[in-house]
């Protein structure tokens, strides 16, 4: 098989376990945003596997799917950031060579996806805002609420010895 077609199936395959685990929610907040099983770990994958080109790619295709999935529109530009957010976990790749590359991409890109959501909640969603509170700040404690708790969540699961192992055998399937 290609590189090419490898990079390709490996990449569907993670956003497909992105999808899936978005679905099994640990915790919904009422007004948007889940804590999920670990998803947004599975959309970072590729860029740690294959560089940031295939991990933004994948992670872009993860926030159509998202889209797709469970679409709210207010404007064209919401619509980016929000599901374009995805594509930051892409991030993951510029990290694939480092010691700690896995854990420390994954952060980066889930403060990629934190700064779009931050964003999209300070300009669109401002009037949701907590009384007493700017726009701003509730956006930024809103969004790292749920997106904190699961990059937290992912950490820790990735300290587990049998989830580091499978990873690294996985690794070395792909990479061969």
């Amino acid at each position: 098989m290609s590189k090419n077609v490898s990079v390709l199936v490996y990449s569907a395959l993670c956003v497909a376990l992105a999808v899936v685990t978005s679905m099994i929610k640990v915790f919904s907040f009422p007004t948007g945003g889940s804590i999920t099983l670990c998803s947004m770990f599975f959309a970072a994958l590729p860029g740690y596997f294959f560089g940031p080109v295939a991990g933004l790619a994948a992670g872009l295709a993860y926030g159509v799917m998202q889209f797709i999935l469970g679409p709210y529109i207010l404007t064209p530009v919401q619509v980016v950031l929000d599901y374009g957010a995805f594509a930051m976990l892409g991030l993951a790749g510029f990290f694939r060579n480092g010691r700690r590359g896995l854990e420390i991409g994954y952060l980066v890109g889930c403060l990629g996806r934190f700064i779009c959501s931050f964003l999209s909640g300070w300009v669109f969603f401002g009037e949701y805002a907590w009384q007493g509170w700017s726009p701003a700040a509730y956006s930024a404690v809103y969004n790292i609420i749920y997106i904190g708790a699961e990059a937290i969540l992912t950490i820790l699961i990735l300290q587990i010895p049998a989830v580091r192992n499978a990873l690294s055998k996985a690794e070395a399937m792909i990479r061969r």
